[in-house]
């Protein structure tokens, strides 16, 4: 369910920010293609792990959160934040840190 590059980083996003908007989440993590971060969020959705709410306005607008599956990996997150940040070396580069 969290297989891929960009799941671990939308899901802490999401769980620490809060609901955002796509446009939002691509500002944030500014290296996703469109396309990958469309479908990147189908997925989530299509796992119980997002929550896609869509607003009847013109324009649309459109909000993702997660929901109660997907606040329930906030801690396997970060502690795998943790791990990744006490045993990086120089071959790595974090791109968005984000552990506490």
């Amino acid at each position: 369910m969290i297989s891929g590059k960009w799941k671990p980083l939308i899901l802490y996003f999401l769980g620490e920010e809060g609901t955002k908007r796509f446009g939002q989440i691509k500002t944030f993590i500014d290296k996703i293609s469109h396309k990958s971060l469309t479908n990147q969020l189908r997925e989530l959705e299509e796992d119980g792990l997002v929550e896609r709410v869509v607003y009847p306005e013109v324009p649309p607008k459109v909000e993702y959160s997660l929901t109660a599956k997907g606040n329930t990996l906030l801690p396997i997150l970060e502690a795998m934040c943790e791990w990744g940040e006490k045993n990086m070396d120089k071959r790595y580069k974090l791109i968005n840190p984000l552990c506490d």
